[in-house]
């Protein structure tokens, strides 16, 4: 169930927010439906969950692994919550804030945030960003009386990076706001150190909680490890609700690894190589008849509008590629793709057959 579609024109049908990039892959297509970076692991990653895999008796303890965070977005280690995976902070929301009257959920966006709301009970209003406008954030759309206000930035699947400040005023007493940052590693400008536009280091606003992943930059998506940014009483009463021992001793390893200063250079190496990378993709889409990038992409993937998308999809899946549908995001439909960013070789080849496909 949810609310009314705050700005929608006209009904639509309901997407499947069940829908996500993996169930496009298969056997013998080339994956530009997913999120991940596929590169080989360093070893300053790879050896200590090697390690760890020597100390599965033990149960796991999240300590080390939280004070490294926390070190990482300098923080008071109360103030960082380990989870499995980002989606898990997701459903640790829906269940320990029972209480929120009027959540709302900024769309198009991951479709997990709603879809954990509405599983345990919560009617979820939509505030729907316009394609027109490139989906930008207008901070007074957002109900004032919201008490729980969920976005993404960069967000999935439009790639649009927002401005910090319009997210900080977003957040207000009594109201909870959730940043997803799963992609913030992704994000890069030239001559501006760190990732721009990111709130996780900022502890002076009120409500706010900030998801953060490991599992997209550095391959990690089967080992499941993220974790929570926020106020140390509003992370307590998601720790309440979350299961024993919930994050394995080898995602625990991966997480401490990934909070090195080793491994923060490594990220901002890889995010500047991605933006000449999507550069490079948006580029070659601008050359074909009829398709249009929406927006600046920011992240590691990019959104594009073509009339009969979806039966583009199916003919690119005929021919060997796989790309992500965009009907199951609110606010979309069946004339949007989101494709992800990959090496130049691999969007040349990608942008041939895409390019016989709309020839033909």
């Amino acid at each position: 169930m949810h609310g009314p579609l705050t700005g929608a024109s006209h009904p639509t049908p309901e997407p499947d927010l069940a829908h996500h990039g993996d169930a496009e892959v298969g056997d013998g297509l080339v994956d530009l439906a997913v999120n991940v970076r596929r590169a080989p692991m360093p070893a300053w990653l790879g050896d200590p969950i090697r390690a760890a895999l020597d100390d599965l008796a033990g149960y796991p303890d999240p300590r080390p692994a939280r004070a490294a965070v926390a070190a990482r977005h300098r923080r008071p280690p109360e103030e960082v919550l380990l989870t499995a995976g980002a989606a898990e902070g997701f459903v640790l929301l829906a269940q320990a804030l029972r209480g929120v009257r009027r959540p709302v959920v900024v769309h198009p966006q991951f479709t997990e945030p709603e879809a954990a709301l509405r599983a345990a009970g919560h009617t979820v209003e939509r505030v729907l960003l316009d394609a027109a406008d490139d989906f930008r954030l207008h901070p007074d759309r957002i109900p004032a009386d919201a008490d729980l206000v969920m976005i993404g930035n960069p967000t999935n699947p439009t790639s649009v990076l927002h401005p910090a400040a319009d997210l900080a005023a977003l957040a207000r007493p009594g109201r909870v706001l959730v940043i997803d940052e799963a992609f913030a590693d992704t994000t890069a400008t030239p001559g501006v150190p760190g990732e721009p536009e990111s709130l996780a280091a900022r502890r002076d606003l009120p409500g706010l909680l900030v998801v953060r992943s490991l599992t997209k930059t550095w391959g990690l998506a089967g080992l499941r490890i993220g974790y929570l940014l926020g106020e140390a009483t509003l992370l307590a009463r998601l720790a309440a609700v979350q299961p024993l021992w919930a994050v394995a001793t080898p995602a625990l390893a991966a997480a401490s690894a990934c909070a090195t200063d080793v491994a923060v250079q490594a990220e901002r190496a890889i995010a500047a190589q991605l933006a000449d990378d999507r550069a490079y993709l948006v580029d070659r889409l601008s050359t074909l008849p009829g398709v249009r990038v929406a927006g600046r992409p920011a992240s590691a993937f990019v959104l594009v509008q073509r009339p009969g998308a979806d039966r583009l999809r199916a003919d690119l899946r005929e021919r060997g590629w796989a790309v992500r549908r965009g009907d199951t995001f609110p606010g979309l439909g069946p004339d949007w793709l989101r494709i992800a960013v990959r090496d130049r070789a691999t969007t040349d080849a990608f942008i041939e057959v895409l390019a016989e496909i709309l020839e033909a």
